[in-house]
């Protein structure tokens, strides 16, 4: 009996394993809250692992150049990571409107949630995009470059900078599907454009072939390459409606009263990702005063942490959909059971990755380092931020919870106390008046992360996000 049962179980799972990659339509709101996790956290959890493949991919290859090279992309991926704030918050509003039209029954209102999301995402890249192509140089200059730096990387950050507005799209497209309850869409565009990146980044860099050797602006070229083609697709299934929203002709007008709704929760995300990546552009600024081979170390080490940070976070957008469609449908004690047993799920994977950065962060680490000082400090960083991982898993969860609610503006105040009133300068008073250097920088992230998830659980356990209207 208790074989037959076991055996049930496990078909059961993998019968539940091609559902969730499958894509198929469901009633998020009807579904047992376990199950639900499951089948929206795969697809999801998988698309934030393609997304950091393009992060890995670039610096496994760009490593081969020397730190010079990998520096570039460090100082680089510091503003694009501010960049990415706009459209994350813009991307959090989106879902969570979205989520909420779904779990009232209004597809045609998800739509245009949709239309007028991608138009403010278009009129922003044109903005941040034209000021990449002008000031690339300049940017570098500001964060401390090195005249090597400054050399080999300006094209570079140039062509990223000037391509931000495939990634705008990129991220909104599948904020969109994820809102609706269609995160296997989503995985399956990232799997193509990975793929592109993946074979273009050894060509262009190394000149492989009948391609040219463009150095490290290859993997510029590549990665801006790949994000398009990934929103062409985007586009494309929005168009032809193989999803659970469908963008027709008469959605193409603007709305501005939707347009002003996703603006006004747009701008709570804005400030909370915008606080969050802006510290790591002064954490980023801090390290480069210790030299090239700090801030390549800080720049690997950065790159294995997000690729075990963004599946993490994928499997907190899971409650984060729950959490609105579930306030759509008025069933706010499901919306709450559905965020603690993602809390759970995401505490045991987050927890065995930050014991693997306590245990082996070399093993993890050599592939992408040869230079044993650069090696050093990407070691001490994986093992201070593992120890904070526990701590993150949970709050990260609880974070992602009120934005699905539309309550940007809890995290934006968590993110502006914890990273810039208490992270920040406590990263200078150990790195640059202790004279810890990078270690002091690795513990304020640690403690930071801590104070940020225990502020966070405790907001959310008094329930103030299951009135939020949106």
């Amino acid at each position: 009996m208790s074989s037959t049962s076991s055996s049930s179980r496990t078909i059961s799972r993998w019968s539940d394993l091609r559902s969730a990659l499958a894509g198929e339509e469901r009633d998020w709101t009807r579904v047992a809250p376990k199950r639900a996790v499951f089948l929206l956290a795969v697809p999801m959890m998988l698309e934030m692992v393609l997304e950091s493949v393009f992060g890995v991919v670039d610096v496994f290859f760009v490593a081969r150049l020397g730190p010079a090279a990998v520096a570039t992309v460090g100082l680089t991926e510091a503003v694009v990571t501010l960049l990415f704030a706009v459209a994350l918050g813009l991307a959090t509003a989106t879902t969570a409107l979205v989520a909420r039209r779904i779990g009232e029954g209004k597809r045609d209102e998800a739509a245009v949630v949709a239309v007028q999301a991608l138009a403010l995402g278009l009129g922003l890249a044109a903005v941040f995009g034209a000021g990449g192509l002008l000031g690339a140089r300049h940017v570098l200059a500001w964060l401390g470059a090195t005249p090597e730096v400054l050399t080999v990387g300006t094209a570079y950050t140039r062509i990223l900078l000037g391509g931000c507005g495939s990634v705008f799209l990129l991220f909104l497209g599948n904020a969109i599907f994820r809102g609706a309850g269609d995160p296997a869409v989503a995985v399956r565009v990232l799997w193509t454009a990975n793929l592109i990146n993946l074979v273009l980044d050894p060509c262009l860099i190394f000149g492989l072939g009948p391609f040219p050797e463009l150095g490290v602006t290859g993997a510029a070229v590549a990665t801006v390459t790949g994000w398009t083609i990934g929103v062409l697709l985007l586009l494309r299934l929005l168009a032809t409606g193989k999803s659970r929203i469908r963008i027709s002709l008469p959605f193409l007008r603007l709305r501005t009263d939707v347009a002003a709704r996703l603006l006004r929760v747009s701008w709570g995300g804005i400030l909370q990702y915008l606080a969050e990546t802006g510290a790591w552009v002064a954490l980023v600024r801090v390290l480069a005063l210790f030299g090239d081979t700090a801030l390549a170390g800080y720049t690997v080490a950065i790159r294995i942490v997000a690729f075990t940070f963004l599946p993490s976070w994928g499997l907190s957008n899971a409650a984060a959909t729950l959490v609105g469609q579930h306030l759509g449908a008025a069933q706010p004690a499901e919306a709450e059971r559905s965020v603690w047993l993602t809390a759970r799920y995401n505490l045991a994977f987050l927890g065995s990755v930050g014991l693997a950065f306590l245990a082996v962060p070399t093993l993890l680490l050599r592939p992408f380092i040869q230079n044993p000082e650069v090696l050093a400090v990407g070691v001490e960083g994986l093992r201070w931020i593992g120890l904070c991982y526990g701590f993150f898993a949970v709050g990260l969860v609880a974070i992602q919870a009120f934005n699905g609610a539309g309550d940007t503006a809890t995290p934006m105040r968590l993110k502006v106390l914890c990273y810039w009133v208490f992270q920040i300068p406590l990263a200078w008073a150990l790195a640059v008046v202790a004279g810890l250097g990078p270690r002091g920088v690795f513990i304020a992230i640690a403690c930071a992360e801590i104070l940020l998830a225990v502020s966070g659980v405790v907001l959310f356990r008094r329930g103030r996000w299951k009135v939020k209207v949106v």
